[in-house]
């Protein structure tokens, strides 16, 4: 690891990034893409190490009130996290001003912080995003190595819904002759249903591949499956979007699931209710009438 200071901490979307790298080792993410053109091996995280400052001045200097999310780029509960704490610290300061938060990962260690989390959702909004990609435990650690299995992310996404607090899952990526199978997608299901999640984000049953992460990926390919980077190449070529030969029977799967159990799955009407800031609190007047 190794520390920067940076100059901003929330985009103009009002996203942010307390650590940039990780360590969970997925095969096919997408943020070791030569497009960020992070200058510092992917492994070696680094922490920005003025980001709690700058945040608070942020929220502070904010004349209306808004969602603030983490984790576009960089989990927020890498291992790194239980030392550092920005992403708790991010939360606290996020209550403090009453903004709303909503933050993807794929850790269970989120738990830790299901006290600031309830405390956010008590007065705004908080919505928190998981992503599940395998319902097989023993794949689940070949493709994502370093972090809670599924089933750990499942028991994590029960354990907030009977606290109140909305969930979402992205279903993404699905990786073409891999996990790409209607026993995989039903398990995943099954447990989206179990959870009562708000919705499942999918962009179609696939991966994306582009200079940086398809190198990487397919170095995984030939260490777990041998033989299968050729079946990729003579595939998709240099496509950028790899869709699963399966994808039009998955999808079918997934959309009557989806209805059937009254989860959204429009992905424009999923990232709206992200976005948008919901007050908990009785403005002024309406207590004063109350009385």
């Amino acid at each position: 690891m190794h520390y920067t200071k940076v100059k901003t901490i929330l985009s103009a979307k009002n996203g942010m990034n307390l650590y940039r790298g990780c360590s969970h080792g997925c095969i096919y993410c997408d943020s070791r893409s030569k497009v960020y053109n992070m200058q510092h091996p992917f492994e070696d995280i680094e922490i920005k190490s003025n980001a709690i400052e700058l945040l608070e001045k942020s929220l502070k200097s904010k004349r209306k009130k808004c969602m603030i999310g983490m984790g576009s780029m960089t989990d927020p509960y890498i291992p790194l996290e239980k030392e550092i704490k920005n992403t708790r610290k991010s939360l606290e300061l996020i209550y403090k001003y009453g903004f709303g938060a909503t933050l993807i990962t794929k850790s269970s260690s989120i738990i830790r912080d299901l006290d600031i989390l309830k405390a956010i959702n008590s007065k705004t909004k908080c919505v928190i995003q998981i992503t599940l990609t395998t319902f097989d435990e023993k794949l689940c650690k070949i493709i994502e190595p370093n972090v809670s299995t599924t089933k750990e992310r499942f028991e994590t996404l029960k354990i907030l819904n009977q606290n109140n607090i909305p969930t979402v899952v992205w279903l993404t990526p699905i990786l073409p002759f891999i996990n790409d199978t209607e026993e995989n997608l039903t398990g995943i299901l099954d447990y989206c249903v179990k959870a009562n999640v708000y919705g499942i984000i999918c962009f179609g049953m696939g991966v994306t591949l582009r200079d940086g992460n398809r190198e990487y990926f397919y170095k995984k390919l030939d260490k777990y499956f041998p033989r299968l980077k050729e079946k990729y190449i003579k595939t998709y070529g240099t496509d950028y979007i790899l869709n699963s030969p399966n994808n039009k029977h998955l999808m079918n799967i997934f959309y009557k699931t989806c209805q059937k159990h009254n989860m959204i799955y429009n992905n424009n009407d999923i990232f709206q209710y992200l976005n948008t800031f919901e007050s908990k609190e009785i403005p002024e007047k309406q207590q004063l009438e109350l009385f």
